[in-house]
């Protein structure tokens, strides 16, 4: 975790980027641009400017706010305060253990709910809050951990019920277990703080700056999906086409054996919270599929691999292959091989791919894929714990489309059913990560948070359209995501207040060609009746990865139409509508049976 240059290197480039960030910064003119407020109680000039550097080497164009020192309440609590007219996305409060002055953790969690609250007043804003790194020094010895009335007892509270009782807008950055990871010792640097008021130490300013960036990421749709793997030496010791499948090395008496297995343990973890899974390895299939069946020593089954491609192809090939199997963007795959020259054929070939610098010894495997920071996400919702469940249900499904005499009829055979409704609070957070994470079946590719969904949710001139769908194999879940925009807020985009104008309509590529998109328009249509609208407002925005829904609207039914604001750059906005009037219903034959 610590970074090779020296926190004065840092500090120079830093402050240069900060001077000239149009010319300095690395991060592409086009790339999201995120305006954070970080506010704290102690010195942050310095991290503020390493924060930004940390967000450009991300790809992440940013406008930063700084406090001032010690001025939490006072920006906060303070409706005339510069942070309110600055109106930021992201808040981030960072905190030390000399900020508490009550004496219970519930009272902490009260006095902090109090500025959540206040904070939450700014539309769609995102509050980043750090736990508290528990102090070192114990005025009980030894009998800290002896009595639930010490100050450590105390901050260890203070952190569960942050975890425990934090609202959805507020996200908890873990100061904590980076303080505990560097060293406690390390971390509070006592000199800095007395002389300069810094909350930690220096050292440790890149390491917390991009703790931050990694939870910003996400929010941005800059997530990754899928750990591709290779095997011999990567998942065990050995070769398997020589060795056998029981002559690998997966021993749980052997320190190197063990180690495999460990790193095994780990990728099995992240494959529970929703990770897909996928080998390529120049193998013998059989071969390499008899060490999951066979040996005993394997943590891993065949049932936790989504795509498993081991033949002699290059490697490149094989990505593209699992990319397509697995429908999604290369940009969206981690790639973990023991083999220099195979990382960088891929690093080469598949330049979207994250590729991992897969150190020579085993038992620092996991250290190396679980600090790369590859599977940060923004949450973890009951989808994703079913994810790798209905990859594996696919080869169901493909196994009945190859018994169907015609696509129709395998169709009929799924027995699908689905619903199109107004989106729950529970299902926020996975509402928010689909709109964020989704980019090819995505018309405009506009990213809300949490914050802003549900601040849309209690606006009459908002829809939140949320597509849950079942088969007889699996349950997918919510699938789809479609945001629609009436009256004032159809006006302000220069359409009419009897427009009804589509904002966002995205969707799992999982689900591709099985007129889920036909289901739910029906349901828009019907929406779009009910609150006495005369036309329907489709828009397209092409990226670089959303061509296949260039035609889209125009399957549906929809007309090319003139742009009311008259905009030159036909690329930057193209609209389509739909006339209410004309058709009693729109005339799709479904397959899909509502719940």
């Amino acid at each position: 975790m610590r970074q090779s240059e020296s926190i004065s290197s840092l500090i120079k480039v830093a402050n240069r980027l900060a001077k000239n960030y149009e010319k300095e910064a690395t991060a592409p003119e086009n790339a999201p641009k995120v305006r954070i407020a970080v506010l704290s109680n102690f010195s942050i000039q310095h991290f503020t400017k390493i924060l930004r550097y940390s967000l450009d080497k991300a790809g992440l164009r940013s406008e930063i706010y700084e406090g001032e020192y010690g001025g939490i309440n006072m920006d906060i609590l303070d409706d005339s305060s510069p942070l309110y007219k600055f109106a930021p996305e992201i808040v981030l409060l960072l905190m030390r253990h000399t900020d508490v002055e009550v004496e219970s953790a519930e009272e902490e969690i009260k006095s902090l709910g109090i500025l959540w609250d206040k904070l939450s007043g700014i539309p769609g804003v995102t509050i980043f809050q750090s736990n508290f790194p528990c102090p070192i020094e114990r005025p009980l010895g030894t009998l800290e951990s002896q009595y639930t009335w010490s100050s450590l007892s105390l901050f260890r509270e203070i952190n569960f019920l942050l975890t425990k009782n934090h609202p959805s807008n507020v996200k908890i950055l873990d100061l904590e277990y980076l303080s505990a990871y560097v060293g406690k010792e390390r971390w509070f640097d006592y000199t800095a703080y007395y002389l300069t008021k810094q909350g930690f130490s220096m050292d440790y300013l890149m390491d917390t700056a991009d703790e931050v960036t990694r939870m910003v990421l996400p929010m941005y749709g800059m997530t990754n999906k899928c750990l591709c793997l290779d095997l011999d030496n990567t998942l065990w010791d050995g070769i398997v086409g020589e060795d056998g499948p029981l002559g690998i090395n997966l021993d749980p008496n052997d320190p190197i054996g063990e180690a495999y297995r460990a790193f095994q343990g780990y990728v099995k973890a992240l494959s529970k919270r929703g990770v897909i899974l996928a080998i390529n390895s120049k193998n013998d299939e059989a071969n390499a599929k008899e060490a999951f069946e066979k040996n005993p020593g394997m943590v891993l089954s065949l049932g936790d691999i989504s795509c498993f491609r081991a033949n002699w192809e290059d490697k490149a090939s094989n990505m593209s292959y699992i990319a397509r199997h697995l429908n999604i963007g290369m940009d969206s795959i981690v790639f973990f091989d023991d083999n220099p020259a195979e990382r960088e054929i891929i690093r080469t070939y598949c330049p979207g791919v994250t590729v991992i610098d897969v150190p020579n010894e085993p038992e620092n495997f996991i250290k190396a894929l679980d600090q790369s920071g590859a599977f940060e996400w923004s949450a973890v919702s009951p989808e994703d714990l079913k994810r790798t469940e209905t990859y594996k249900a696919n080869e169901e499904r493909e196994a009945l489309a190859n018994l169907a005499v015609n696509y129709e009829d395998y169709l009929k055979a799924l027995e699908m059913r689905g619903s199109c409704r107004a989106v729950e609070e529970a299902e926020l957070p996975r509402f928010a990560q689909l709109i964020n994470k989704s980019n090819q079946f995505n018309l405009r590719t506009v990213r809300y948070k949490e914050a802003e969904i549900e601040s849309m949710m209690q606006d009459k001139n908002f829809a939140c359209l949320a597509v849950n769908l079942q088969d007889r194999f699996s349950e997918y879940g919510l699938i789809s995501c479609i945001v629609l925009k009436s009256g004032k807020e159809a006006e302000a985009l220069g359409f009419d207040n009897t427009d009804i104008f589509i904002d966002t309509w995205c969707m799992s590529c999982r689900v591709l060609k099985r007129g889920v998109e036909d289901f739910a328009f029906i349901r828009v249509f019907e929406e779009a009746r009910a609150r006495g609208a005369k036309r329907i407002i489709g828009e397209y925005i092409p990226t670089k990865k959303n061509g296949m829904v260039a035609g889209f609207y125009a399957k549906l039914g929809f007309r090319p139409m003139k742009d009311p604001l008259n905009k030159d750059d036909a690329f930057a906005r193209i609209l389509y509508s739909y006339e209410v009037a004309e058709r009693a219903q729109p005339g799709f034959r479904g397959w899909i049976e509502r719940l």
